[in-house]
């Protein structure tokens, strides 16, 4: 038509192609809205209960419940963070959405293999000897190799951020693998992987959100306290933790040996 107007039926074969492209692009508009939509609301989910096994007694009906409530949040923020960083990284092209995308795939394996891990060392709790399922090996691999990974993106993008964040996957990773490979003789070994790998997730997912969240806190995404302070304060927090428990633990068996010794030379003398 010479007069400018649309035509309302359109027969060109790349024109019917171009509707469709629009009606699929609608399509992945909405996909990506509702993951989006689950992501956020898991994770508020994972971040509110996650103080809950904190705080309540370990092993009562609050620390389990609360603590269920943890690992199906970050499981589902896990699964949809893999697909919206993949998406945004293949289809968004500046350089700041990419880098921000490898963060969160990165974050992704991180919370994943944490909780994964600590809650796969109670089912192996029994365990003396190493562990070698495919899924806890892998896993643990794939985060070790995914910190290595990070590191060398931060290298080449001159980001020292990401190569100090790269830490937490390396060390957790390499962790986890010494954890399921080696001999283990305290019998209380799958508490202190079960304690440790689950407060690794909390701090993942706590750096994550204070990341994607600066700007509403007013701080630069840049800033060491954004993306440090989790970390500074909770390793510690996991080590200090940790022994304090371990301590507990082996006060708990000495006084049991000690007992069960003065029950046999109890029993020997009155024989």
């Amino acid at each position: 038509m010479s007069d400018g107007h649309v035509p309302e039926v359109m027969r060109d074969r790349r024109d019917v192609w171009h509707m469709r492209g629009g009606t699929h692009a609608r399509d992945t508009a909405h996909m990506h809205k509702v993951l989006l939509i689950a992501h956020v609301a898991a994770g508020s989910a994972a971040l509110l209960s996650m103080f809950v096994p904190m705080l309540t007694k370990k092993g009562g009906r609050a620390h389990r419940r609360g603590g269920w409530v943890f690992v199906a949040g970050m499981t589902v923020v896990s699964v949809t963070a893999l697909v919206l960083s993949a998406a945004r990284f293949l289809f968004d092209s500046r350089p700041q959405a990419q880098a921000g995308a490898v963060f969160l795939f990165y974050v992704a394996i991180l919370t994943g293999a944490g909780v994964s891990a600590g809650m796969r060392a109670l089912r192996a709790k029994r365990r003396t000897g190493p562990h070698t399922h495919p899924w806890d090996i892998g896993l643990a691999a794939l985060l070790a190799a995914s910190g290595l990974a990070m590191a060398g993106y931060g290298i080449v993008m001159r980001m020292p951020l990401f190569m100090a964040f790269s830490l937490l996957g390396i060390l957790n990773g390499t962790g986890q693998l010494r954890y399921w490979l080696r001999s283990q003789t305290s019998p209380m070994h799958w508490w202190y992987e079960h304690m440790s790998s689950m407060l690794g997730s909390c701090i993942a997912a706590v750096t994550a959100f204070l990341v994607n969240n600066a700007g509403n806190l007013g701080l630069p995404s840049t800033s060491l306290i954004v993306w440090l302070t989790p970390t500074v304060i909770g390793v510690p927090t996991i080590v200090i933790w940790t022994r304090s428990y371990r301590r507990k633990f082996e006060k708990v068996v000495s006084q049991n040996r000690i007992q069960k010794t003065r029950s046999h030379v109890e029993a020997i003398e009155h024989v």
